[in-house]
């Protein structure tokens, strides 16, 4: 390869290199303070009622705070649903949904009084005792033990 070829295969390869650093960049700005994307606004009527249509109980629900997520705002113990399905419904529609109890958790009664820990062997659980206790305060109920 002569001198100059090389040159050339080199000046590719970093143009190369900053176009798709610059298109990954342009794709991480989702933060929502950027001034060019489109207000919720400026959406047609149809579009804003497809997209509530499409998401459970989403009118009803809580104004999202800009910047916070819906399972920061709300407390979702028992709902059925993941954090990330219930923080997309809030991003998509600018309502956080209604939380939605399942049919009972998961896992044994929590005792009043009683941590999980202390009612529970859970001898073997990855979870620290902290997380399984407050699972336990916010649901009422004991997670069962994983292995």
């Amino acid at each position: 390869m002569s001198h100059t070829a090389l040159l050339h295969a080199r000046k590719a390869a970093a143009a190369m290199v900053i176009t798709v650093a610059a298109f990954g960049l342009t794709a991480c700005q989702g933060s929502g303070t950027d001034a060019s994307a489109p207000s919720s606004s400026a959406q047609p009527t149809s579009a804003r009622k497809i997209a509530r249509d499409s998401a459970k109980d989403a009118p009803t629900g809580t104004a999202e705070k800009s910047g916070t997520r819906c399972t920061d705002q709300i407390n979702y113990a028992g709902d059925p649903r993941s954090n990330a399905e219930i923080n997309t419904i809030g991003e998509k529609t600018g309502h956080c949904p209604v939380p939605e109890k399942g049919d009972k958790p998961s896992g044994t009664p929590k005792k009043p009084g009683t941590s999980c820990t202390d009612q529970i062997n859970y001898a073997g659980d990855s979870r620290s005792n902290a997380e399984i206790n407050s699972i336990g305060e916010k649901t009422g109920y004991c997670p069962p033990v994983r292995k």
